[in-house]
């Protein structure tokens, strides 16, 4: 893999190859948590994910989208994890409203600062879930608010989460995808590589960002998951995922919540990036 400058010449202003989110199949998607069965739990163990339509309200996402708003509008002062898209800060500064709202790129660790953010990962159905699948409770372990802009927002290359996380080696993360718009190929919605987190860990470079080298990508096995609002995707800590880039013009907005085992605790970084970083290792990318 080439770096950022090089391909931001070879493929224009995404600065990647598009090919790299050329699905093969789209995602079936189960109807609400009350779906999920124990074939389920195992059909997400063998492949890694599970979709979930209809696992919240209208209600339920019309007040996590005020919510998010609200916290990008710095109605709670005490909050200050936004980030808008790169290189629009001093364009930002101008703005007010909506126009200020639709160049943000992620809210990080929303959690405690509005009540209807925390509840929908809280709700037991979820929780109920996330208990059959790790075999005990969950615990919350990251929380962030992931929002496309129409028409800049960027692509999140592809990556495993635990790359991200410092937790030992063996531990099943879950996360949790929650659908606030139409999330579709065309907007940026999840795109993941089947069964790709049974081969375990794989080394990540910081490239575009921190993630896995494009030529590691399995590219006849990309599936799409497309979502509604309201919908879930719940996937394995050491699945391949990305999204690519916004250039439709709908917004695509979405709340990502991020889950341990209650009895887990955290390592050093050092540990992780033993397995995960590339130095020290006869790798290139």
């Amino acid at each position: 893999m080439e770096k950022t400058g090089f391909l931001e010449d070879q493929y224009g202003p995404d600065g990647y190859d598009p090919s790299l989110y050329e699905h093969t199949d789209i995602a079936l998607a189960i109807d609400g948590f009350g779906a999920v069965t124990d074939e389920h739990v195992t059909q997400f163990h063998d492949q890694g994910f599970l979709a979930i339509q209809h696992a919240f309200s209208n209600e339920q996402v019309a007040e996590a989208m005020d919510a998010v708003s609200n916290l990008i509008a710095g109605q709670n002062e005490d909050f200050k994890g936004v980030q808008f898209e790169k290189g629009l800060r001093d364009e930002v500064e101008q703005l007010e409203g909506t126009q200020r709202e639709v160049l943000v790129r992620k809210l990080t660790r929303f959690v405690g600062f509005d009540l209807r953010l925390d509840v929908l990962g809280e709700d037991e159905r979820l929780v109920g879930v996330l208990t059959r699948i790790m075999g005990e409770p969950p615990k919350l372990f990251a929380n962030q608010a992931m929002l496309k802009p129409p028409g800049i927002g960027r692509e999140k290359p592809w990556h495993q989460d635990h790359a991200y996380f410092n937790l030992p080696m063996d531990t099943c993360i879950v996360s949790a995808w929650v659908a606030l718009d139409n999330a579709t190929p065309e907007n940026g919605c999840m795109h993941v590589i089947p069964a790709s987190q049974q081969d375990g860990p794989v080394v990540h470079f910081n490239r575009r960002d921190w993630q896995i080298c494009d030529t590691d990508i399995a590219r006849d096995r990309i599936v799409a998951v497309p979502l509604e609002p309201g919908g879930v995707l719940l996937w394995h800590g050491r699945l391949h995922h990305g999204s690519p880039a916004n250039r439709s013009d709908k917004r695509r907005r979405a709340l990502q919540l991020h889950y341990v085992p209650g009895s887990v605790e955290t390592i050093d970084p050092d540990e992780r990036l033993a397995v995960y970083g590339s130095d020290g290792k006869d790798v290139t990318c």
